[in-house]
């Protein structure tokens, strides 16, 4: 099997820049696994690494998808994989970095999508659905904790469809949604890192993040995005950072609040990104309290010359 680096950890965690020193190291380009970045115009509040920050290093499925439109993950699994042969095919080495757990998976394990839904499948979700209408998508949400804690852990209680999918995928086959991938091929002979830091200096780093987006003008890429057609309900308007700035916009709250709706969400998504990683992703944790991001970058060099022969035999990959 061909090589591939992931890089991958709660937002606010360095995944970035550690990819962008180790693509300079061994010759790599990046594939963007942020089930966000993918949307045009969306910049800002999804932290894009900007052209400065990716400092000549291609970077792949970025603003490839128009924020009115919805975009699936069997999509971004077709052009990640496509990235990532072409990327194979010029000598080079991928790596795929970022924070979007199931983004992750659908691209490196074989026959990690569940398979379109069944006519029993359908009236499941179709009943589960009208559960959710009579009784508020919470109850359903509590279920999915009860049967499945990781995929609850990992699914905002307001992304309706996706808890349904969950329910359903159980009811159906009897089997937890979190549980796939599990015992199944990888596609590629793969090298997952998992980058992370204390908790109390991850949640400052996004506090901080934060009041830089709103510095860098969040508000106003808010505003750009529903003028050019954004409906305020589409799937990319629910980003966290986006979705909190549009009752501002209304004038259901004042900025301070929004900002502090972005900080108290981004936290706990990293506390669920953190949990996902934990049951789903059998790698290597590295702290990025301890090390600079060129010492993180080297580290994980290391660790790709022992895992893939050909970094050393043919790429000529070294520690100098």
């Amino acid at each position: 099997m061909k090589p591939l680096v992931v890089i991958t950890g709660p937002t606010a965690c360095g995944k970035t820049p550690t990819a962008v020193a180790l693509a300079k190291m061994i010759d790599g380009e990046i594939i963007s696994a942020d089930s966000m970045q993918i949307y045009k115009g969306m910049d800002i509040g999804t932290a894009k690494p900007a052209m400065a920050e990716r400092e000549g290093i291609p970077h792949h499925m970025l603003d490839i998808a128009n924020p009115h439109k919805d975009f699936s993950v069997a999509i971004f699994q077709q052009m990640a994989r496509e990235a990532i042969e072409d990327i194979h095919n010029r000598g080079k080495i991928p790596i795929l970095a970022g924070g979007t757990g199931f983004y992750i998976t659908s691209t490196v394990y074989e026959d990690a999508l569940t398979p379109e839904p069944e006519k029993e499948d359908i009236a499941i979700r179709q009943r589960l659905m009208d559960k959710a209408v009579q009784e508020g998508s919470n109850v359903l949400h509590e279920r999915l904790k009860a049967i499945d804690p990781v995929s609850a852990s990992n699914i905002h209680p307001n992304n309706v469809k996706r808890v349904i999918r969950a329910l359903a995928y159980y009811e159906h086959t009897g089997q937890l949604f979190s549980s796939q991938g599990r015992e199944k091929n990888l596609r590629y002979d793969t090298l997952f890192i998992i980058l992370h830091r204390d908790r109390a200096k991850l949640y400052e780093a996004i506090n901080r993040r934060v009041e830089m987006m709103i510095f860098q003008g969040l508000v106003s890429e808010v505003e750009q995005l529903l003028a050019a057609g954004a409906r305020q309900d589409a799937t990319a308007m629910q980003a966290i950072g986006y979705k909190e700035i549009i009752p501002h916009l209304n004038g259901q709250c004042t900025l301070e609040e929004a900002i502090a709706a972005i900080q108290q969400n981004s936290r706990r998504y990293a506390k669920r990104q953190l949990t996902w990683f934990r049951h789903q992703m059998d790698g290597h944790w590295l702290s990025m309290d301890e090390n600079t991001t060129e010492e993180a970058a080297t580290i994980i060099k290391y660790k790709a010359m022992i895992a893939f022969d050909d970094l050393v035999k043919t790429r000529k990959v070294t520690l100098e």
